[in-house]
């Protein structure tokens, strides 16, 4: 009779586990938040269409070596799409990429391409990352509209993470000057009202928005400042995330 219930207890105690293991990969991991990634756009609906990964920004798993956006995997597809109208984000010859992360695993490296152009790598040597990572990456005199392909390589496994960030490289850089001078000088008298440097408050925190840093919410009767540019997810709120926001 004994040997009868220990044998089930054992299957349930097996099935158990390998629930847990096939669960727990999907808790989340890491992506570009600003300037704003591919899946970053997804999220917070400035690209319309993209499937699941508006839910998942940060799950861009594959094999490490890829160097398509989703990372060459069966999932996200859509990221590799280059007639979806990606948005292309204003910067210099020197682009600041802001990670958020949700699993800090141990890193090996940190790569950002142009095309087959490596333009930077970084080397962690294993050591697990906080809960936002940035790279100061020059784009080597690339102009125009171009897509930086950035990948985090895993130190403990053959995976990588993989974010696509659309860049009009020296775009937006002012207007051309006039060839004529005006016909009435320019005032000097001072705006009446100071320009405000603070973004405005943007209510009670909600998931699926996008914030940037000045960004003031309200969660559980708190007061938060956003510290940093991203997208908000379930699991990110305000008190869970210090590195992204601080209580007033």
């Amino acid at each position: 009779m004994r040997r009868r219930l220990t044998l089930p207890a054992l299957t349930v105690g097996a099935l158990v586990a390998s629930l847990f293991v096939a669960v727990s990969p999907a808790a989340a991991h890491g992506y570009i938040s600003s300037p704003p990634s591919r899946q970053a756009n997804c999220a917070s609906g400035a690209v319309s269409g993209c499937g699941d990964i508006v839910y998942e920004p940060q799950s861009v798993e594959a094999p490490k070596g890829s160097m398509q956006c989703n990372g060459g995997g069966s999932r996200f597809a859509v990221l590799n799409d280059n007639s979806k109208g990606w948005p292309a984000a204003s910067a210099g010859q020197s682009v600041t990429f802001n990670w958020v992360l949700t699993a800090r695993h141990s890193t090996s490296t940190w790569e950002y391409f142009i095309g087959n152009t490596l333009l930077a790598s970084f080397n962690d040597g294993g050591a697990q990352p906080g809960a936002t990572k940035s790279h100061t990456v020059s784009m080597r005199g690339f102009t125009g509209r171009q897509t930086v392909l950035a990948r985090w390589n895993i130190a403990d496994t053959a995976m990588a993470f993989y974010a696509c960030v659309d860049l009009n490289i020296g775009g937006g850089g002012g207007t051309t000057p006039p060839t004529t001078p005006p016909t009435t000088p320019p005032t000097t008298t001072p705006p009446t009202t100071p320009p405000t440097t603070t973004p405005p408050a943007t209510g009670t925190w909600r998931a699926g928005t996008a914030y940037v840093p000045g960004n003031v919410v309200t969660y559980n009767g708190a007061s938060y400042t956003c510290r940093q540019a991203h997208t908000a997810l379930t699991g990110w709120e305000p008190p869970n995330v210090p590195a992204l926001w601080t209580r007033n």
